[in-house]
């Protein structure tokens, strides 16, 4: 499984000119799932994102999670994490998960981040969406449940 985490002031998704799901501060979570994940990883990486130190303390350093400031989550699917476009111009999208596997893992990931108390906001899966943020700092920030990076 793999996470694009941004932080941001605010960020809101669109499908079909509806807003299906917008947050104020915390964390846009671009996610992408993979052939070989599990409901243990979105367990897992949903933990390592809500905890993950990426919001300032009081002295300006990045001390604080989600968590701790009381953020939400919009979470947004995207097989194209899984791009593999080494070495050629049109990327390769076969070590992403088959759709309902891939459906059934991002609300796995979704409900991870609601039992640890996060409000979670959604695109709306295998629709062409629109994404708006504001990203502060910028933080962004690249997760894998492989460590590949």
């Amino acid at each position: 499984m793999r996470a694009v985490v941004q932080r941001v002031s605010r960020a809101k998704v669109t499908v079909e000119g509806r807003v299906t799901g917008e947050i104020g501060a915390g964390l846009m979570i671009l996610l992408g799932v993979g052939r070989q994940d599990t409901a243990a990883v979105a367990v897992s990486l949903a933990e390592k994102c809500a905890n993950l130190r990426v919001f300032e303390d009081d002295q300006g350093k990045m001390n604080r999670s989600l968590l701790d400031v009381k953020g939400s989550a919009l979470v947004v699917s995207q097989f194209t994490l899984y791009g593999d476009a080494r070495g050629q111009r049109r990327p390769s999208f076969i070590s992403a998960a088959p759709p309902e596997q891939a459906k059934a893992l991002y609300e796995d990931f979704c409900e991870a981040l609601r039992k640890l108390g996060v409000s979670v906001a959604t695109g709306v899966f295998q629709a062409m969406m629109s994404v708006e943020l504001v990203n502060e700092g910028p933080v962004t920030i690249l997760l894998d449940s492989e460590k590949t990076f």
